[in-house]
C-alpha cells in the first residue's frame, strides 16, 4: 500500500500536470533540497519532525518490472551522494521483479537539511518509519558507503525488517576514534566552506580511488557547487558537516559480527577509503582504510557473512563495475 496520506508532494522530474520541468543551466545555482535537479524516477516526500521542525523525507519508490516477485529493495545511499545514482542498480533490480525503494536520508539529496547533530539511530528510525508509511513490514537493504553504516544500526535496532543485507564499499569498517582526533564543528565548517570544485573533484577521485574518469563524477561535483548558490547554503554546509561528526563519533564495527542478517560484503580491491584521515597523525594514515581486507575479517565474525572483492575497482562499485556489481547482487538476493 502506497502512503498517500503521508505524502506531502510528489513528481521532481514531472510537474502537477506530467509536465517535464525546465532543464536548469550548468551553473545555475540550486537549492539546497536539489529544487529542480531531475531525479530517474518520480520523488515522493514523507512528512517528518526533527530538531523540533517540520521535516520531508525524500524517496523513489520504484514497482518490479515484468513478473513482481513480491520482494522489496530498500538502497541506502552514501555521504556525498544523492540517491539518484543508483538509477542503473533501480533498473535491474526491477527488471528482476524487486520493488525499489530509495530514500535521501534527512541532511542529504532532495531532503529536509536538519541543522542538530546527527545520529544513525535517528536515521534508522526515520528509515523504519517511511517502511511503516510504505506497508512494508521486511525488506533487502543493499547500502553504499555511509549507507553501509546505516544498514547495520537498521539492521541492529529494526532486525525483523531486514531480510537480507549488501554492503557495498561501506565505511566504518574500522573506530576511527582510535586514529582521528576530534575536531571542532566550527573548523570543519571553515574547511568545507573553503572546498572549491577543483579541491572537492580531486578529492572524490583520489579518496575513492576510482577508476572511473573524471566525467562521471562531475554531476556530483557540479551539485555541491551550485548548492553553494543558495541563500540556504550555510544550513546545507552544517548538515553536512554535521554527518561527518556522526560518522566519526559513532562507530558501528563492533555491531557488525552481532548482525544475523545473511550479510555480502562487495569491495573494490583499491578502495581504501578512510573519512578523517587528513586529521590523523602522519603515523597513522597509511594504516586507515584496508577495506577490503577489514570487511573480509569481518564477515567470517558473522553468523552468515562472505565479502567478495573486485580487482581494480575503487569506492564506488556499482558505477564501476555495474553490470558485475547487478549480478553479484541479484544472484545474492535470490538465494535469499
Amino acid at each position: 500500500m502506497r502512503a498517500s496520506t503521508f505524502l506531502v508532494a510528489c513528481g521532481l522530474a514531472l510537474g502537477l500536470a506530467g509536465t517535464p520541468l525546465p532543464a536548469l543551466a550548468a551553473d545555475e545555482p540550486l537549492g539546497i533540497a536539489l529544487e529542480g535537479f531531475a531525479y530517474p524516477y518520480p520523488v515522493f516526500y514523507l512528512a517528518l519532525t526533527r530538531d523540533g521542525e517540520a521535516q520531508r523525507l525524500a524517496y523513489m519508490d520504484v514497482p518490479a518490472g515484468g513478473t513482481p516477485n513480491g520482494r522489496t529493495v530498500l538502497l541506502l545511499h552514501g555521504r556525498n551522494f544523492p540517491s539518484s545514482y543508483w538509477e542503473t542498480v533501480i533498473a535491474a533490480l526491477t527488471a528482476a521483479g524487486y520493488r525499489v525503494v530509495a530514500p535521501d536520508q534527512l541532511g542529504f539529496g532532495k531532503s529536509s537539511k536538519p541543522v542538530g547533530p546527527f545520529t544513525f539511530d535517528t536515521l534508522a528510525a526515520d528509515t523504519t518509519a517511511l517502511l511503516d508509511a510504505l506497508g512494508l513490514p521486511r525488506v533487502d537493504v543493499v547500502a553504499h558507503s555511509m549507507g553501509g553504516m546505516l544498514a547495520v544500526r537498521l539492521a541492529r535496532t529494526a532486525p525483523e525488517r531486514v531480510n537480507s543485507l549488501v554492503l557495498e564499499a561501506p565505511i566504518g569498517l574500522e573506530d576511527y576514534r582510535f586514529t582521528v582526533p576530534p575536531v571542532p564543528t566550527e573548523r570543519l565548517l571553515r574547511i568545507e566552506a573553503d572546498v572549491t570544485a577543483d579541491v572537492y573533484r580531486r578529492q572524490l577521485m583520489a579518496s575513492y580511488s576510482l577508476s572511473l574518469p573524471e566525467a562521471a563524477i562531475e554531476p556530483f561535483v557540479s551539485l555541491r557547487e551550485r548548492v553553494k548558490g543558495s541563500g540556504e547554503y550555510p544550513r546545507w554546509l552544517r548538515s553536512f558537516v554535521n554527518s561527518y561528526q556522526m560518522i566519526w563519533g559513532q562507530p558501528v564495527v563492533h555491531e557488525i559480527p552481532l548482525v544475523r542478517a545473511p550479510t555480502l560484503f562487495v569491495m573494490g580491491e583499491r578502495d581504501r577509503n578512510a573519512p578523517g584521515r587528513a586529521f590523523a597523525p602522519e603515523p597513522l594514515r597509511a594504516s586507515m582504510g584496508d577495506n577490503a581486507a577489514h570487511a573480509q575479517a569481518l564477515a567470517v565474525r558473522m553468523p552468515d557473512g562472505r565479502a567478495e572483492v573486485f580487482p581494480g575497482i575503487g569506492h564506488l562499485v556499482h558505477m564501476e563495475a555495474p553490470s558485475r556489481f547487478n549480478a553479484t547482487v541479484l544472484d545474492f538476493l535470490d538465494g535469499h
